[in-house]
């Protein structure tokens, strides 16, 4: 088993208000949880410009467990409202006991 996490350090270049962003990140929330993965927003909550999230799945194999994440990625960076500005991919396997 392998858990495989994803860290976006987002920016938001165009939201002018708490509410613009909380739209645009329900959004792409919304998006990512479709590639069947766990999503949550987990830093800059009162930024209106940043956001952070956090993209969690659990694979059999760690080529799938990479691969949700890449397509995870992917579907940030066609959001033409995000600026991705970092990445973190973190995996966990059966050798990390």
């Amino acid at each position: 088993m392998f858990v495989a996490l994803l860290r976006l350090d987002l920016r938001l270049p165009d939201a002018s208000s708490l509410k613009d962003k909380r739209s645009v990140v329900k959004g792409l929330v919304a998006d990512l949880r479709r590639l069947n993965c766990s999503v949550a927003e987990v830093d800059h909550q009162d930024l209106r410009q940043r956001a952070t999230l956090a993209v969690a799945t659990v694979a059999e194999e760690g080529f799938h467990a990479r691969k949700v994440l890449l397509s995870a990625e992917r579907e940030v960076e066609r959001n033409p409202a995000i600026e991705l500005l970092s990445r973190q991919v973190t995996i966990y396997g059966p050798e990390d006991d």
